[in-house]
């Protein structure tokens, strides 16, 4: 087999395959064998009817024909492999020339044309400058840690005054559209301010005593009339106050490990600072690869941004009248693009870096997940596999190092002036720290090089 790459565009080129006769022979067989378990001759078992009865029942154009669908996709397949190069898009194939079904001679020629990565040429990232917050740690991000605790300790009492910010009310609701009732709840547990539950509804609770109801307008959050313009009615049925316990060695004893309050301040006190600092970190990651992107072109295929929109504007998929708008549209086409270039530019990091993803980092990225989407590790876990989504998740965790390893190597200073120090938040570990020499290799995932477009059929 030959075959030739033509760059139609930096993100777009031109496969020219040529097979010969002789590669063709074993898919001719392989179409006798299969058209033969179909066909039906007098005197001959399905599977054992001769190749000339064959062609003159379907024609040797027919088997010709099923011998070039069948193969075609490895043939294509070989031709990416040759090329080196990592589809992103469904092939779109033109068959050009086949062989006489006459002859014993003859070439197939095709041609597909594929949206592939592009390739980019890394500039010397290290040094990479960027400025965050100056934070620090106070006695008060202590005091509002230590109230956090006590609040998980805390007891609600009733309480007969009007419902002001922070206090927990019992509610029923009930929503109405054109003055018919959709939606409907009661003995609702709510904490004015939260706003977790529907907009409109901490003003409207807001002052309200036991007994008192108010009525505001909304858009719905679920159900079927999600997105939907109603009238909500809100009726408090008790308004309590949370109670938190005192703040001693008790408390302490009760609450955590230590026994004395100054022991669990010292602790908190700590966490607060780590915290400033995970701030810090984020803050300069971002800014790190915001400023890694501004230093390469990286030309996004039309393709890839065309799936994208359709996939989100799907009608399955909306969310109101107003989610298919030109403005939402071009929200959705530049986030496409920034994660496109993100994902390109992270990738070509981690081959120079050489970073690989460990079982171990694997199962924790798993783990972690898991518990933002409400399901068991392995439950999540067999999602996973079963929906083909394992090498992204391993892709996803790679890219994560890449972007940790660049921030390694950058420069952070705080508005002040001040070098900020994020070995603790940087975490890469290399190669002797992420497998040890006794480590089996299958131990290393690294992901799949080229994307499976799809098989090209005629």
């Amino acid at each position: 087999m030959k075959s030739a790459v033509e760059n139609l565009t930096p993100t777009r080129v031109k496969l020219n395959v040529e097979v010969s006769f002789e590669e063709l022979k074993p898919s001719i067989a392989a179409a006798y064998k299969t058209i033969g378990t179909q066909v039906q001759v007098p005197g001959f078992r399905k599977g054992k009817v001769p190749n000339k009865l064959i062609d003159q029942r379907v024609g040797r154009g027919y088997v010709l024909e099923t011998a070039i669908n069948d193969g075609l996709n490895g043939w294509y397949q070989n031709a990416v492999v040759e090329a080196g190069i990592s589809p992103l898009s469904r092939p779109e194939v033109e068959i050009t020339e086949v062989p006489d079904p006459t002859s014993t001679d003859g070439e197939l020629k095709f041609h597909v044309e594929i949206d592939i990565r592009p390739e980019i040429e890394l500039p010397d990232y290290a040094g990479i400058a960027v400025e965050v917050e100056a934070v620090e740690a106070t006695d008060e991000d202590t005091d509002k840690a230590l109230d956090e605790l006590r609040g998980r300790f805390g007891t609600l009492k009733a309480d007969d005054r009007p419902a002001a910010d922070g206090d927990f009310v019992t509610i029923n609701i009930s929503a109405k559209i054109d003055d018919v009732e959709v939606d409907s709840a009661t003995d609702l547990s709510y904490q004015i301010g939260s706003g977790n539950m529907l907009d409109g509804l901490d003003e409207a609770a807001t002052g309200l005593s036991a007994e008192e109801e108010a009525i505001f307008e909304t858009k719905l959050a679920g159900g079927e009339h999600a997105g939907e313009d109603a009238q909500v009615t809100v009726k408090v049925t008790a308004v309590k106050t949370r109670e938190l316990p005192e703040a001693n060695d008790d408390f302490a004893q009760l609450a955590s490990e230590f026994d004395t309050i100054a022991e669990l301040r010292e602790d908190l006190a700590k966490q607060a600072a780590e915290s400033k600092v995970v701030e810090q970190g984020v803050e300069a990651r971002d800014k790190v690869l915001d400023k890694l992107v501004e230093m390469i072109e990286v030309p996004v295929p039309e393709s890839v941004i065309t799936e994208q929109l359709e996939q989100h504007f799907r009608p399955e998929n909306s969310h109101g009248e107003d989610h298919d708008t030109e403005e939402h549209r071009a929200e959705v086409k530049s986030n496409t693009e920034r994660a496109f270039r993100n994902e390109i530019i992270l990738d070509a990091v981690a081959e120079k870096e050489e970073i690989g993803v460990s079982q171990a980092e694997l199962i924790d990225y798993i783990v972690s997940s898991a518990g933002q989407y409400g399901m068991e590790p392995n439950q999540f876990a067999q999602m996973l596999d079963s929906s083909g989504q394992v090498n992204m998740i391993v892709g996803e965790v790679r890219r994560r190092k890449a972007l940790a390893a660049v921030l390694a190597k950058a420069v952070v200073k705080d508005t002040a002036g001040t070098d900020v120090d994020l070995t603790d938040f940087v975490s890469v570990a290399s190669d002797e720290d992420e497998i040890d020499a006794d480590t089996d290799a299958d131990e290393v995932i690294e992901p799949t090089a080229v994307v499976d477009p799809g098989e090209v059929r005629i």
